[in-house]
């Protein structure tokens, strides 16, 4: 039943690779915990009480943090309730198995003044060109480092100034761009076909021998401008992704708009961002009112 719910997320569902490996070895672990305590080799004959004992054994024994323990939590709830539907069980064990409740974090960005010290000095450098493209899509846009992987040549539309992005799930959509961003695209593409010439590919971005970038790559390009600029710890493509949505609601956007921008399907993965522009107010009053640090 296993391998049959991890064909169905890939192939049905079309969940991406990460998200698949990730299933699977949450759903791994469950069924060797089983095996180990209870000497059931059969992940369908799980009960709630295993669940339970497994929160437990996760919490107490492993110390793993509450978000990490819902996060295996949500793939056993997907996977039990695939088995509901294949008939493989009558009852969920994941059935009154509540999440953990977990601290609100915000989200991490990098504020505009550190945005501005930004630099690229290249004087047309490909390796340059194509580092700077990618910081300035990834900021520009909101993308996830995946959807900027994937990106195209024909999936830049200058006419109508907008790109076309594959996001979770495969599902496209539309992100509007700026003329200097479109500039910076051409100079990119003039600058890349001179570097490989016999390029046999048609992806937008790529790395320094002229293939795909991999996930690594692309965290490593974004590390390596970011140190320079912030001291925030965490220094990732996905803070920049941050960084664009908390800019967008700070210089009033509406928020349903960076919603389909950043392509969340629900409005509460989006109002986060509406956090930390109530920290920030707070900040300001603080500093400005007479009494505000009283």
């Amino acid at each position: 039943m296993l391998e049959k719910f991890i064909r169905y997320i890939k192939t049905e569902r079309r969940y991406s690779n990460l998200t698949v490996s990730a299933y699977k070895r949450d759903l791994e672990q469950f069924g060797e915990y089983l095996i180990n305590i209870y000497e059931l080799n059969n992940i369908t004959k799980a009960t709630t009480v295993m669940v339970r004992s497994y929160i437990v054994h996760l919490k107490k024994e492993l110390g793993e943090e509450n978000r990490s323990i819902n996060r295996k939590m949500s793939s056993l709830r997907s996977f039990y309730k695939f088995c509901l539907r294949e008939e493989a069980i009558e009852v969920s064990p994941m059935q009154g198995v509540k999440s953990l409740k977990q601290p609100k974090e915000l989200a991490k960005f990098v504020p505009e003044q550190d945005m501005e010290k930004v630099r690229f000095d290249g004087d047309g450098d490909f390796k340059v060109v194509r580092d700077e493209l990618i910081f300035e899509m990834l900021y520009q846009t909101g993308m996830r480092q995946a959807e900027l992987r994937g990106l195209k040549d024909s999936d830049v539309d200058a006419v109508a100034m907008q790109l076309k992005v594959r996001g979770k799930r495969n599902k496209e959509r539309i992100i509007p761009i700026s003329r200097p961003l479109l500039e910076m695209v051409d100079n990119y593409k003039n600058v890349r076909d001179e570097q490989f010439p016999a390029r046999g590919n048609v992806i937008l971005i790529v790395d320094d021998r002229g293939g795909e970038m991999s996930p690594t790559f692309v965290y490593r390009v974004v590390h390596r401008i970011l140190e320079g600029v912030t001291t925030l710890e965490q220094k990732s493509p996905h803070v920049l992704r941050h960084t664009f949505a908390t800019h967008m609601l700070n210089e009033g956007a509406d928020i349903r708009a960076i919603q389909k921008i950043l392509g969340h399907s629900s409005l509460s993965s989006t109002q986060i961002y509406t956090h930390n522009t109530i920290e920030q107010l707070k900040e300001i009053y603080q500093t400005a009112h007479p009494l505000g640090d009283e």
